[in-house]
């Protein structure tokens, strides 16, 4: 089981409306810190973490970019982020997140959005 964030509820109903899910299964609900099970003594705690930017490829996954602590970069080299939303009858899956964004990179908002994130397993 992985370990992360879920979204405050309030802030995720706020984020629908500036960031309207251009797919039709809408996600929108974490941030992973640790996918898999637990490899790491590392204590996950209730945080606010910043959206910092957005990634869509266009092909069926968008994802908004999270900063959490300070930085973007989650431990395991890839990006914090949440999948907002995927066209999964093109194949596509919340994982793809990752890969859009190393692939493409992704954009900057015009200012950070504070985000409550409540401590999970996922």
């Amino acid at each position: 089981m992985a370990r992360g964030w879920k979204l405050d509820p309030d802030d995720r109903a706020k984020l629908l409306k500036r960031f309207p899910p251009t797919w039709p299964e809408v996600i929108a609900d974490h941030v992973t810190f640790e996918p898999g099970p637990s490899g790491s003594n590392a204590p996950v705690h209730d945080i606010t973490g910043e959206v910092v930017g957005q990634a869509d490829d266009g092909q069926g996954v968008q994802a908004l970019v999270v900063s959490v602590g300070g930085t973007v970069d989650r431990p395991d080299g890839s990006t914090y982020h949440i999948t907002w939303s995927i066209r999964r009858e093109a194949g596509r899956n919340p994982v793809d997140s990752n890969a859009v964004i190393r692939r493409l990179g992704w954009r900057a908002v015009d200012r950070p959005i504070s985000v409550r994130l409540i401590a999970a397993s996922l």
